[in-house]
């Protein structure tokens, strides 16, 4: 991996870089989710 590519700016630490993937990753999670939630509200409302 190269290390130039990753942080063009100055050098990250580890734990920033793992912090902001995993801040990434939840904020991913919890579109996913809002997006579940509303098709299962449609899917209910349907169904009637």
């Amino acid at each position: 991996m190269n290390e130039k590519e990753d942080t063009p700016e100055k050098k990250k630490s580890t734990a920033t870089i793992k912090a902001e993937a995993r801040e990434k990753r939840l904020k991913e999670q919890l579109r996913q989710n809002m997006h579940r939630r509303k098709a299962q509200k449609r899917a209910r409302n349907t169904q009637d």
